[in-house]
């Protein structure tokens, strides 16, 4: 999510865009846009060495960059013991697929604007290397909108997204994700946007469309990766689907039982559902394949290209569950999540570089001293050190009242002196949503550091504590443009 746009505002005249006007003949002149100190360092990621776990070659042919939307430290933590759960284990000590990736490192995401970021800016740090203001996708920054816009779509500056990178050394390029295919993060593969809003034309200010903004659902269709996955069908016109089919010979399919069946030899487009796709509690396997099948198709078609290829797959629901406050979908959608790593890690081979990541985490947190072994989503009991019976009952708050382990700083469903008394039927339910402290309709993000897990060749080069616009920057280093 982003704060509400003020976009609109911004071109409320037309002596306004008259002043872009003069601004696009000055700043088309300049190599590059005036930035505040936080600003991109472009080309100056340091070389670090190469790993020897799985390939002793300088360069990964392949790069899969897997980002679980939201999924910050506790998130990690808390899934990782929800899942051993499932398994009958007690939990702490069960071990997630990229648990056992031998890089690890520390990513701070703020953007240039934001202490606290959003998906477009993380997104764009990720994959195109360079930070960006709050809700702009692969557009340089500025504390001026309007040169934003001329830098975008007057002047067009802004570096190369992952997309034209990859293609321009001849590798394939698979984008999966299960939120909508034109929203921020699987945007930031092949789009530009000052505003992360403009996924169709009319989203966009009819000032900035007379300026040549293009809305990120034309962008898609105009450069579309080799393979497309994801949600999203409404932000594009039947129209315009049919004519980019009958323009090109691609393949369009909307649904799990049509994607099996289609040709992986051609470039393919899958958009499943009208919005984001279902959590994964939710989702019907004869409508919308899994993160994990689209992964291991998406990697066999683009291996048996034979030329390279560049994936990012993203777990965008993760984030939309913690922003409801409803933590089980969000542990549910990490775990399919996991599934696709796991077959990534299965599937790939050698020669491929996969790193898993967030964008940014949410203030979602695990507390209250449980016992080991509680039910991650249950009421916080106690250990009991002397074997007296202590523990059995569920600890109570101030207020005289059951708490759960989990919970989040903000949002909606505010603990008051009011609320029922929590049971463990109620908060193990799938639909039960955590309980919060300060009142918000929307929890929000959080801007602590989130953790980077790196395999295969190439992965020395993540560790330690990075900058976000790091990793693209290593990315683009690795791609060898």
């Amino acid at each position: 999510m982003t704060p509400k746009s003020t976009f609109s505002t911004r071109f409320s005249s037309a002596l306004w865009l008259l002043v872009i006007f003069i601004l696009a003949g000055c700043i088309a002149e300049k190599s590059e846009i005036g930035n505040s100190v936080d600003s991109t360092r472009l080309n100056q990621a340091e070389n670090k060495s190469d790993s020897p776990k799985k390939n002793t070659v300088t360069a990964p042919k392949n790069i899969i960059v897997f980002i679980g939307d939201g999924m910050g430290v506790s998130t990690v933590t808390a899934g990782r013991i929800f899942i051993g759960q499932e398994k009958g284990l007690m939990g702490e000590e069960y071990e997630l697929s990229f648990d056992k990736f031998p890089q690890l490192a520390l990513v701070k995401t703020y953007n240039t604007n934001a202490q606290v970021p959003d998906s477009a800016g993380t997104a764009t740090a990720i994959l195109s290397g360079y930070k960006t203001n709050i809700g702009a996708i692969n557009v340089k920054p500025d504390a001026d909108v309007a040169k934003m816009v001329v830098s975008s779509c007057v002047a067009k500056s802004a570096p190369p997204t992952l997309l034209e990178r990859a293609k321009k050394t001849g590798r394939s390029v698979g984008v999966i994700s299960t939120a909508r295919i034109t929203h921020a993060t699987p945007a930031a593969v092949y789009g530009q946007a000052v505003d992360r809003s403009w996924e169709t034309m009319a989203d966009i200010d009819p000032q900035a469309v007379k300026l040549g903004c293009k809305s990120l659902s034309h962008q898609l269709l105009e450069n579309t990766p080799d393979i497309t996955l994801g949600g999203g069908a409404q932000k594009f016109t039947p129209e315009q689907l049919t004519d980019w089919q009958e323009k090109t010979g691609h393949i369009y399919v909307s649904d799990a039982q049509s994607f099996r069946s289609a040709p992986k030899d051609q470039t393919l487009l899958g958009l499943f559902t009208p919005s984001h796709m279902s959590y994964e509690a939710d989702r019907d396997e004869t409508k919308e394949p899994s993160l994990a099948e689209m992964t291991d198709v998406t990697i066999d078609a683009l291996a048996a290209r034979g030329r390279g290829y560049v994936m990012m797959v993203e777990a965008g629901r993760i984030d939309h569950a913690h922003h409801g406050t409803n933590a089980y979908r969000a542990l549910k959608d990490l775990q399919a999540f996991d599934d696709a790593i796991a077959a990534a890690v299965e599937n790939a081979g050698d020669d491929t570089l996969i790193l898993v990541t967030a964008d940014h985490s949410h203030v979602f947190t695990m507390a209250g001293y449980p016992k080991r072994g509680n039910p991650i989503l249950g009421l916080v009991r106690t250990p009991d050190p002397r074997g007296e019976g202590a523990g059995l009952d569920p600890a109570l708050a101030a207020d005289g009242k059951p708490y759960t382990t989990l919970g989040y700083h903000n949002g909606p469903n505010v603990r008051e002196a009011d609320s029922p008394a929590l049971t463990d039927n109620m908060v193990q339910a799938p639909d039960f949503l955590q309980q919060t402290a300060v009142n918000l309709s929307s929890e929000t993000h959080a801007g602590e550091d989130v953790a980077l897990y790196a395999y295969g060749p190439g992965s020395r080069r993540f560790s330690g504590v990075m900058d976000q616009d790091e990793i693209g920057q290593i990315l683009a280093d690795l791609i060898g443009e």
